[in-house]
């Protein structure tokens, strides 16, 4: 089977993290001259295939808790405010791709990944100190996106495996009758722990499929797995819609800073949008495939945070799954997102692999390339399953590390790239003025998200039932991932 790497096609000798800026720029030039294979060319992606990864990449675990979300705003200003959270990021990856094709140009290389980007803009910066340590500027970007990637690894797997706690546990307790959801508190029979380590081998497996052509494939099923739990979703929340005249149109603000780090964890795919763009057959349509997809991506937002918060009102749950009733029916939701989720982890996985994977062979001899590919991405696995088991209060943890990360690579960084890629090229001073406000208000997120993370970790939450619903507040995801959910009616 053909390979497709999503970052070494421009890179290929010059993987190692410690050669160097001047290494880096001899051997991505080299490369670039010799033009793309035949077979590779084969192997690159169609506009669908990429608009299918696209979707599949930004449609995770974050949707299922912007209800949560909206309650935590309002339901005037939620919406409103996730509309324009989603313009901002969607324009951060535009500029993202403006910077890095105009880099590439710039410098005649067929493709600049994330981190090259920042390199090379630094190097061309009126400050002499930047341009003396641009290599870091790589370096810095590499370490976040390993970290904010591998993050939504471990919860992917911490919500996989509690989804499937959850309909196997409950199973003698489900009915055909799908009535309101009621109070439900089960002793686990089996612990989380086990339900991760039964599906560690299969996502093993999975990431051992590097072509994206292949991949597309279950990116269509998980597209489809995820559509039918949607249309199910909606159908439900759909049905007897409360007056929404009695909920609050603004909540207060401290509970909006809670819905803000929602509303930029929900968008995962900054990550894969360079290197998606490097995989098609011709990146020039790159821009329609992400307007287009990331339109259908907030309008889906939207909706599903708007009307599951009219449907359950104060009674939001961090998760909407857990609104649901307790039927076949509906526990069906649960195990087609779950799929969903199973191979989107490839498409997240992929990012920190790339980085990583050729550094690591590049230190050992080509007959045991192979070898070394497949080690470190079994033990990348593993380290994603590992840490959601010992680590106590991961998700508090991964909610820290998001939010220095996550806001760095989605709203901090791609405004400043810009300033540095264009400044030496008479910026006007309403763009300068944009980016400054946009990086701005990415930094006010990055502080604020960390301050919560760490309240929480030094003040630990409350478990009681009675104001469970008041705990989801402060990070959606502790809950939804927790042995002992308990399901307020």
């Amino acid at each position: 089977m053909s390979k497709t790497p999503l970052l070494r096609r421009d890179d290929s000798e010059s993987n190692s993290l410690d050669d160097g800026s001047k290494s880096v720029s001899e051997g991505s030039s080299n490369t670039s001259s010799e033009g793309v294979h035949p077979a590779e060319e084969a192997n690159r992606l169609s506009m669908m295939q990429t608009l299918v990864h696209l979707l599949k990449c930004n449609i995770g675990t974050g949707l299922l808790g912007l209800p949560v979300a909206m309650k935590n705003a309002g339901i005037l200003v939620g919406p409103l405010s996730l509309l324009v959270i989603g313009i901002i990021t969607v324009h951060c990856m535009v500029i993202l791709v403006n910077c890095a094709n105009h880099l590439s140009h710039r410098l005649q290389k067929s493709f600049v990944n994330y981190g090259e980007a920042m390199m090379y803009s630094l190097e061309t910066c009126p400050n002499a100190w930047l341009r003396t340590h641009s290599v870091w500027g790589r370096y810095t970007v590499s370490f976040l996106l390993i970290v904010t990637q591998l993050g939504f690894c471990s919860v992917y797997f911490m919500f996989m495996a509690d989804n499937l706690q959850q309909i196997v546990e409950e199973a003698h307790v489900t009915s055909n009758t799908c009535q309101p959801r009621k109070m439900l508190v089960l002793t686990p029979i089996l612990d989380i722990r086990f339900y991760m380590l039964t599906i560690l081998p299969f996502l093993v497996l999975l990431v051992f499929i590097q072509n994206l052509n292949v991949l597309s494939v279950f990116s269509t099923l998980a597209n489809i797995t995820t559509l039918g739990s949607m249309i199910l979703i909606f159908e439900y929340i759909m049905q007897e819609i409360p007056d929404p005249g009695s909920l609050p149109l603004m909540a207060s603000w401290e509970n909006f800073l809670l819905f803000f780090g929602t509303a930029v964890f929900a968008f995962e795919g900054v990550g894969m949008v360079l290197p998606l763009q490097n995989q098609m057959k011709h990146p020039q349509q790159f821009s329609l495939v992400l307007y287009l997809g990331m339109s259908l991506v907030i309008i889906l937002f939207i909706c599903m945070g708007s009307f599951g918060y009219m449907k359950f009102g104060s009674k939001t749950q961090a998760s909407i799954t857990l609104n649901l009733p307790n039927c076949w029916l509906y526990q069906s939701v649960k195990l087609m997102y779950s799929i969903g989720i199973f191979f989107t982890y490839a498409l997240q996985f992929h990012v920190p692999a790339e980085i990583i994977i050729p550094f690591v062979v590049s230190q050992v001899s080509e007959s045991w390339t192979l070898f070394a590919d497949l080690s470190v991405r079994t033990a990348l696995v593993c380290v994603t399953c590992v840490s959601a088991i010992i680590i106590p209060r991961l998700e508090l943890i991964i909610s820290l590390m998001s939010s220095v990360s996550s806001s760095a690579l989605a709203l901090i960084i791609p405004p400043l790239l810009e300033l540095i890629t264009f400044y030496p090229e008479d910026m006007s001073c309403v763009t300068i003025a944009k980016d400054i406000m946009i990086s701005i208000v990415g930094l006010l997120g990055c502080v604020f998200g960390t301050y919560q993370a760490l309240y929480e970790l030094i003040h630990p939450y409350n478990h009681s039932i009675g104001n469970s619903t008041d705990v989801h507040n402060s990070c959606w995801w502790v809950h939804l991932f927790s042995i002992y959910l308990p399901h307020s009616p």
